[in-house]
C-alpha cells in the first residue's frame, strides 16, 4: 500500500507541474527570447554632397506655379501641398479657397478630407498589432468574423480569405468605387449584417489584386475587436498621437469651423457643393481628415525607415514593419507606362499593405497612394531612397491635386537630385586592397588564401593567368586604383588604370564567416 501510495503522491506532483509549465504566462517566454546579434560596422548608404533641401527651396516659385497651373486647369477650388526631406516639411504652399460661400483661403493647416490616404493607418494598425503578437496576417477573416464561414467562393479550391488578403486586395471582393464611398458613415452593425447575407466574389483569393474598399472596412473593425477598443480611438493612441498629429480628425463635425475644407463637383461650368459625409465603418478606408502639417509627420516617419540601419528604433511601429508595407505584392509589368517627358518607361507595380509601389525604367522606387471621396482628391507619393516626400489635397470630387509627372521631372530632371549611394564595407575595402596586390604580382606567385574552394575549380589556374596577363599589357604598368564600388555588403567592382588605358575588375565573397573570394571577372 506505502508503495501505491508513493506511486499516486508522484503521479499527483508530475501532474501538477505539467499544469504549470502550460499555463506559463507570456512573459515568462519573452524573458528568454534570444537577443540579436548585428555587426556594429555596418555602413548604410548615404548621400553624397547633400543638396537636396537647397535646390527645392531655390525652386520654390516654380513649385508653386505648378500646383497653381494643375489647380486651375482642373478647375479645383482649393489646393494645400507640401515636400518633405527626410523629417522635415521644408516646402508648403497652398492656392484658391476651402469654402466658396465665405471665400475662406486655403492654407497648410486647412483640414482636408484625405479619404483613401486612410488605408496606409488602418494597415499599420494591424502590423502593429501583429507585432506584438495579437494577431497573425495568415489568421482566417473568419476568424473575427464568422458569418464568412458560410462565405460561398469561387471554386472549390479556392484558399480561405486571410488577413494578408485584405491588406494586400487580394481576397477576392470586387473594386467596390465608388459605392464604398458613399458608405463611409454606414454602422457596425451594416457592415456585420453584409457579411452574414453573404458577398459577391469577384476573383479567386490569394491570386490577384482588385482594390476594395470593404476589405479596409473589415481590417478597421479586426483592429477594434483585437484591440477591445474603437478603431478610430486606438488609431489616435497608438499612431496619431506618438507622432504628434494633433490636427487630425476622423468626424467632420469635431474639426474648428474655420480650418475644414468644403468640398465640391464641377458640373455645368460651375462649382457644385458636395455634402459632407460623416464618419463610420467605412472609415478605416477613407475616413482621416488632416493638414499638410500634420501629414508632412507621417511622411517623414515613413522615409525615415530607410535606409536599414544600426541607430535606435523608435515610433509606433519597428522600421522593418514600415519597410515591410513598402513591399510590393503580385506585381505586375506595366509595360505601357511613361515617364515624365512622354517617352516609353515600363515600370513593375504592386500593392504593399496599404500602400501602392513601383520601380521604373530608371530604376526610381515610388511608394503611393490616392484618395479620392466626393468633395475631396488627395495623392502623396514619397521615394525611398531620395528621402523625399510630396503630397498635395485638393476639394474637387475625384481630381487629384498633384502633377507628379511635373514635379517628378523637375526634382530628378532638372534638379538633378540623387539617391543615396551605397558605402563598400570594411570587408570589401580589404579584399579590394589584397586582390590589386594579387593582380599586381599574379604571374610571380600570389596569397591563394584569398579565393574559395570554388574558384580554381571554376576556371583553372591557367587561363585566370592568362586573361589577366593580357589586361595588365594591354595598359602597361599600373598608375593608379579607383575605389570600390560596392553592389552589396559582399560585392563590388573597381577600376585599375595603366598608362595605355584600363581595365575593370568585379568580386563577390561567399558566406563564410570570413569570407573569400568566390567568383572573379576581369575585363575592359
Amino acid at each position: 500500500m506505502r508503495k501505491i501510495a508513493f506511486s499516486l503522491l508522484m503521479l499527483f506532483i508530475i501532474l501538477i507541474n505539467a499544469c504549470k509549465t502550460k499555463t506559463k504566462k507570456p512573459e515568462d517566454s519573452a524573458s528568454t527570447e534570444k537577443i540579436k546579434r548585428y555587426s556594429e560596422n555596418y555602413l548604410p548608404s548615404a548621400f553624397e554632397n547633400d543638396q537636396r533641401t537647397a535646390k527645392i527651396l531655390g525652386a520654390a516659385g516654380q513649385i508653386q506655379r505648378i500646383f497653381e497651373d494643375n489647380a486651375q486647369k482642373k478647375h479645383i477650388p482649393g489646393v494645400s501641398y507640401g515636400i518633405v526631406v527626410d523629417d522635415s516639411l521644408v516646402l508648403s504652399g497652398s492656392y484658391g479657397r476651402i469654402d466658396l460661400d465665405t471665400n475662406l483661403m486655403a492654407s497648410t493647416k486647412s483640414c482636408f478630407r484625405i479619404a483613401s490616404m486612410t488605408k496606409s493607418f488602418t494597415a499599420m494598425a494591424i502590423l502593429q498589432l501583429r507585432d506584438k503578437g495579437k494577431l497573425d496576417l495568415d489568421d482566417p477573416v473568419s476568424k473575427y468574423f464568422p458569418q464568412l464561414d458560410s462565405l460561398e467562393y469561387l471554386t472549390s479550391d479556392s484558399p480561405d480569405i486571410r488577413i494578408k488578403n485584405l491588406l494586400t486586395m487580394t481576397a477576392g471582393f470586387p473594386e467596390d468605387n465608388p459605392w464604398g464611398d458613399r458608405h463611409l458613415g454606414d454602422s457596425i452593425a451594416m457592415l456585420e449584417n453584409m457579411l452574414a447575407m453573404g458577398l459577391s466574389l469577384s476573383k479567386v483569393p490569394s491570386y490577384q489584386y482588385e482594390y476594395s474598399n470593404t476589405g479596409y472596412g473589415m481590417l478597421g473593425q479586426i483592429v477594434a475587436k483585437v484591440s477591445g477598443e474603437s478603431y478610430e480611438e486606438y488609431i489616435y493612441k497608438s499612431i496619431l498621437h506618438p507622432l504628434g498629429m494633433a490636427h487630425t480628425y476622423w468626424e467632420y463635425e469635431n474639426v474648428p469651423e474655420e480650418l475644414l475644407v468644403h468640398g465640391y463637383r464641377y458640373e455645368d461650368d460651375t462649382w457644385k457643393p458636395e455634402p459632407i459625409l460623416h464618419h463610420g465603418v467605412f472609415g478605416a478606408m477613407g475616413g482621416l481628415i488632416t493638414t499638410i502639417e500634420d501629414f508632412s509627420k507621417y511622411v517623414s516617419y515613413h522615409l525615415l525607415a530607410w535606409p536599414p540601419r544600426n541607430d535606435a528604433d523608435t515610433g509606433p511601429v519597428k522600421r522593418s514593419t514600415l519597410r515591410e508595407m513598402h513591399t510590393p505584392h503580385y506585381p505586375y509589368l506595366a509595360t505601357w507606362n511613361r515617364d515624365w517627358n512622354n517617352e516609353p518607361c515600363p515600370k513593375v507595380v504592386g500593392y504593399g499593405y496599404g500602400l501602392g509601389i513601383s520601380n521604373d525604367c530608371k530604376g526610381i522606387i515610388r511608394v503611393s497612394h490616392g484618395g479620392a471621396l466626393p468633395g475631396y482628391g488627395s495623392n502623396y507619393s514619397f521615394f525611398p531612397e531620395y528621402g523625399i516626400g510630396i503630397m498635395a489635397f485638393g476639394n474637387l470630387t475625384y481630381t487629384g491635386p498633384l502633377p507628379l509627372n511635373e514635379i517628378a521631372k523637375l526634382l530628378f530632371e532638372d534638379l538633378e537630385i540623387q539617391p543615396r549611394k551605397k558605402v563598400p564595407s570594411q570587408i570589401l575595402r580589404t579584399k579590394k586592397v589584397q586582390l590589386v596586390t594579387a593582380i599586381a604580382s599574379w604571374e610571380d606567385g600570389f596569397d591563394q588564401s584569398l579565393f574559395a574552394d570554388n574558384f580554381f575549380l571554376d576556371q583553372s589556374l591557367e587561363k585566370r593567368t592568362q586573361k589577366i596577363m593580357e589586361l595588365k599589357q594591354s595598359i602597361g604598368s599600373i598608375d593608379s586604383v579607383g575605389g570600390i564600388r560596392p553592389r552589396n555588403q559582399l560585392r563590388g567592382d573597381f577600376t585599375i588604370y595603366g598608362k595605355n588605358g584600363s581595365f575593370n575588375v568585379f568580386f563577390t565573397l561567399n558566406p563564410e564567416i570570413d569570407p573569400k573570394i568566390q567568383r572573379l571577372d576581369v575585363y575592359q
